[in-house]
């Protein structure tokens, strides 16, 4: 590495260990054997490790000869082509999420930059550590008893992109999405849905869905919800309930159907094989905890 800073050499052949930072301002070409095979962050990367002085450069991307690229490789390429100034990293970064996905939105396993999936958990964190530092480092007590439920049933919960093609847009709705509070508000956001893009699509119906599920679990003391085909298991914040006399009598009317575990666990069966049916089984479920628990 020395000796071709110093030009010694010409050609520097390497793995992709050089898109660690290195600023070698004399080298002016750049090679990549098999770009397919790179992610998007690490094409910027290598990108990058020419161009570095007033020399023009050039980045070869190459394939094997008569190999087709995948929707997501040509993607790849195209973001490429278009990241060509100065503090573009945070439009990478963003690219990067809604070619790979933003993971789980609405859980506690996130991923990505606050402001594309995780602006929610942010929010809440920030209000506690606000909140403590008024209070001269004392827990508020809204923030002791705060929580964020994990919902896991299964089925997509996302705006697809060809349902709404740009990247900023479907950003913004992500943020909208998190500050929703009741039944009227998701309802009209909906509305606003339908009346911009169209009909909604499964994803989007999903996803509205669970927005009301969550704010259901927040009511009803429900900390995660796990459903599959067979039913669902509900977790209790703490391993407590409101009123814990309401729900003896909520389990003792519907013995058949729910059970409730040594472990706190409350245990509900029911044949859920349409994903759509588990959804809204799960939300009239939640709907009656948190009846119970008012």
């Amino acid at each position: 590495m020395t000796a071709f800073y110093d030009r010694q050499y010409d050609l520097l052949l390497s793995t992709n260990i050089i898109e660690s930072g290195l600023d070698i301002p004399s080298a002016n070409t750049l090679i990549v054997h098999r770009a397919d095979m790179f992610g998007l962050a690490q094409l910027y990367q290598l990108r990058g490790r020419i161009g570095r002085s007033k020399i023009r450069a050039y980045a070869y991307l190459t394939l094997p000869p008569g190999r087709l690229l995948s929707a997501t490789a040509e993607k790849r390429l195209n973001v490429m082509q278009t990241l060509d100034t100065l503090g573009a990293g945070f439009t990478l970064a963003s690219h990067d999420m809604d070619i790979r996905g933003a993971g789980n939105l609405l859980g506690e396993e996130q991923s990505g930059h606050i402001r594309e999936v995780g602006i929610e958990l942010y929010q809440q964190m920030l209000e506690e550590a606000v909140a403590a530092a008024r209070s001269g480092g004392a827990e508020a007590p809204e923030a002791a008893e705060a929580f964020t439920p994990q919902i896991s049933i299964g089925t997509p919960v996302m705006i697809p992109e060809a349902y709404v093609a740009d990247l900023n847009v479907r950003l913004g709705l992500y943020r909208r999405l998190s500050t929703l509070v009741d039944r009227s508000e998701i309802e009209s956001f909906a509305a606003e849905l339908i009346d911009r893009f169209g009909s909604l699509p499964d994803e989007v119906e999903n996803l509205l869905q669970i927005v009301a599920i969550k704010r259901l679990c927040r009511d009803a003391g429900v900390d995660k919800v796990d459903a599959g085909p067979k039913g669902a298991v509900v977790s209790f914040y703490k391993d407590r309930f409101a009123r814990p006399e309401s729900l003896v009598q909520f389990i003792s009317r519907r013995s058949n159907r729910i059970k409730l575990r040594p472990d706190h666990k409350l245990v509900y069966q029911q044949a859920w094989h349409d994903p759509a049916a588990r959804v809204r089984g799960v939300r009239q479920l939640m709907d009656e905890l948190a009846k119970l628990a008012a």
